[in-house]
């Protein structure tokens, strides 16, 4: 299955919709869109492709309404997730999704490439866990690449794979949040796999990863 998402956030007015495939969008307050899974994706073979554009002094908030599980299919294992970002001057823009369970077996791709404006307010979070309850994780690979401007902000990837990585068991779930600005000091933890660092472009990048994603939130509040 293909699913195709496109939104257009613009300053006092509601935001322009058009969706098909696996995904709807639903307006949930004046400046808030949740995601709405409409079929069973992304299993293998799937694509979603989903392009956010908030507009000149826009504000939007996108989130979903529950977990996003990916499953393989009969066929194949591996579906993708691309997501393009399009932030203009003195716009602000949160994409806050629920975590993404990755099942047994299956292995998710997704890419996200942000163009902001510098005089925007980006916050893109991102959390993944692989397995669901008393499960065998499968294999998830995300990239993020953020431009502000004509000048690259951030080019970053991870992977989390419960078969290949070394000591897997202590890396089943993921936290990561890209912010700009972000005046708040870098930090790591000395007892988890959790940093905060500061990025030359004036944001920050957090990366925490754990057992489970209730690991993961605990690690980040130590943070501070």
């Amino acid at each position: 299955m293909r699913t195709d998402v496109h939104i257009v956030a613009r300053a006092g007015r509601s935001p322009r919709i058009r969706a098909s495939g696996g995904l709807a969008v639903r307006q949930t307050g004046p400046d808030a869109l949740h995601l709405i899974s409409t079929a069973a994706t992304p299993l293998g073979g799937d694509h979603v492709d989903i392009t956010v554009e908030v507009e000149e002094g826009a504000r939007l908030r996108l989130s979903t309404v529950a977990a996003t599980i990916a499953l393989p299919s009969r066929t194949e294992r591996t579906s993708t997730m691309d997501w393009t970002v399009l932030v203009g001057p003195g716009a602000d823009l949160a994409i806050t999704p629920m975590p993404t369970i990755v099942a047994a077996d299956a292995d998710l791709v997704t890419s996200t490439t942000v163009h902001a404006d510098p005089t925007s307010t980006v916050l893109i979070d991102e959390r993944v866990q692989l397995g669901r309850h008393d499960e065998d994780g499968g294999r998830w690979t995300g990239r993020l690449y953020v431009d502000l401007a004509t000048e690259p902000a951030l080019r970053h990837r991870l992977v989390l794979d419960s078969a290949d990585t070394p000591g897997a068991v202590d890396q089943r779930a993921l936290l990561s949040a890209f912010r700009y600005p972000d005046p708040v000091p870098a930090a790591v933890s000395a007892r988890t796999v959790a940093a905060r660092l500061r990025l030359a472009c004036g944001g920050s990048l957090t990366t925490v990863v754990g057992r489970s994603l209730t690991e993961t939130d605990e690690a980040l509040a130590g943070l501070g």
